[in-house]
């Protein structure tokens, strides 16, 4: 019955590691995986969009100077907005959706584990000087956060708020 148990335990903990990690290709680049499909699953903050569903755009800014431009938007529940990310920056950032704790959370781990690997709607690499949409369907209304997480970027302040209303 142990075994079963730790077998259990390992196999939870596989997956759980996956879905809190970054890819580096061998060229020590980030890799961007919008292409797998990954399973939405319902979070604090919302749940991932269909393109579909998108009614307007916001466009969020990420540079360099580990900042992101802006650094809050409003949208209404039940919205469906498709956040065009532009790096404009000469190396990767990304943007994670989340709440403090769960940011937090997440960054400690990437300090420890650089070279991790994740997949998860609610996040999305951008190459340096690229673009690239995360679409999410807004669905609980409340005060969140999103950062980018890449060790050195969240501890410098490269986060920001989003405000979903009623």
């Amino acid at each position: 019955m142990k075994t079963l148990k730790l077998i259990a335990a390992s196999a939870l903990l596989a997956g759980a590691a996956g879905s809190f990690s970054h890819e580096t290709s061998s060229h020590g680049q980030h890799q961007d995986h919008s292409t797998h499909s990954v399973q939405a699953q319902q979070q604090d903050w919302g749940i991932a969009g269909q393109s579909k569903q998108v009614k307007r755009s916001i466009t969020l800014r990420m540079t360099d100077d580990m900042r992101f431009t802006p650094a809050h938007f409003e949208v209404r529940s039940g919205e469906t907005v498709r956040l065009r990310l532009e790096n404009k920056g000469k190396v990767v950032h990304e943007l994670v959706l989340g709440t403090t704790a769960s940011l937090q959370e997440h960054a400690k781990m990437m300090e420890q584990n650089p070279e991790m690997e994740h997949e998860e709607p609610h996040m999305k690499h951008v190459a340096a000087g690229k673009k690239s949409d995360l679409i999410w369907h807004f669905n609980r209304p409340g005060n969140f956060d999103f950062a980018c997480l890449i060790p050195g970027h969240f501890q410098a302040g490269m986060r920001g708020t989003f405000t979903v209303t009623p």
